[in-house]
């Protein structure tokens, strides 16, 4: 039998989140927590596997707003700033646990997080107080983690590439632009997809509306809640009135069970 399989979307803004700093449009000026949108990332649970997929700057955060400690991997889609930068955030839960943190992602986003957080892999920096993580390098092919089976699911962001993660019946899918023929072959069969959807109107790195529901055509998941979302998509509310069956908006804090 397979484990209970759930994920959390810990936050579903762009880089610069919702409310943006100066802005006085509709949408960061509401005070309806769904259009509050930290940084994109998300939490997995798998039977007595936790993973959390992305790390960016509201990390902290979003693990006090949704009272997860129990992770035991790290999943990075790629090395952009709004998806890595809160590593260093992880130390509390090596403290609690008195275990290192596994940081996988392709070979190009760990070599990138290694620069950045280069006193946190260096063994010869040996400060009691930095993080414990190690990096593992994923490449396309699908891997076991613990009792979990994760697909990589490749992804064009523009012209860099990303990656995605299958888990059973769950594919979440972020800062996607083009979903390349071999990748719409791993999205086959799901219960829930979670994909980027920026906003109605084209952008030339990420999926739009119409994109998504394009591929959800072809695809034709049970269900799909949008991730990675601007505050030019209008008002939760309103916006959600315009999107057709399957698709809905995810917002933060966002917890959905898949089916087996």
């Amino acid at each position: 039998m397979n484990p209970e399989l759930h994920i959390t979307l810990l936050g579903t803004g762009t880089s610069q989140g919702i409310p943006v700093i100066g802005c006085h449009c509709i949408v960061c000026t509401s005070h309806h927590p769904k259009d509050k949108r930290l940084r994109t990332a998300a939490y997995v649970k798998s039977g007595d596997t936790g993973l959390s997929i992305d790390i960016g700057p509201d990390f902290r955060q979003q693990l006090l707003a949704n009272r997860i400690l129990d992770i035991h991997g790290i999943l990075l889609t790629h090395e952009h700033n709004d998806h890595v930068s809160g590593l260093d955030d992880i130390r509390p839960i090596n403290f609690l646990y008195n275990r290192d943190m596994p940081v996988m992602g392709s070979e190009r986003t760990l070599l990138e997080v290694k620069r950045r957080f280069d006193y946190a892999f260096d063994p010869l920096y040996t400060y009691a107080g930095k993080p414990k993580v190690h990096a593992v390098t994923i490449d396309h092919a699908p891997f076991t983690f613990r009792d979990v089976h994760i697909i990589p699911i490749p992804v064009d962001h523009g012209d860099m590439p990303v990656l995605g993660y299958r888990i059973g019946r769950l594919a979440y899918v972020t800062d996607a632009k083009f979903i390349p023929e071999s990748s719409m072959s791993l999205l086959q069969n799901l219960d829930v997809l979670i994909l980027n959807g920026l906003r109605f109107k084209p952008h030339p790195t990420h999926l739009n509306v119409e994109d998504v529901i394009s591929l959800c055509d072809m695809l034709k998941p049970s269900r799909c809640f949008l991730t990675h979302i601007s505050h030019d998509m209008g008002l939760h509310a309103e916006a959600e009135k315009r999107l057709p069956d399957p698709i809905r908006l995810g917002y933060d804090g966002l917890t959905l069970r898949i089916e087996p």
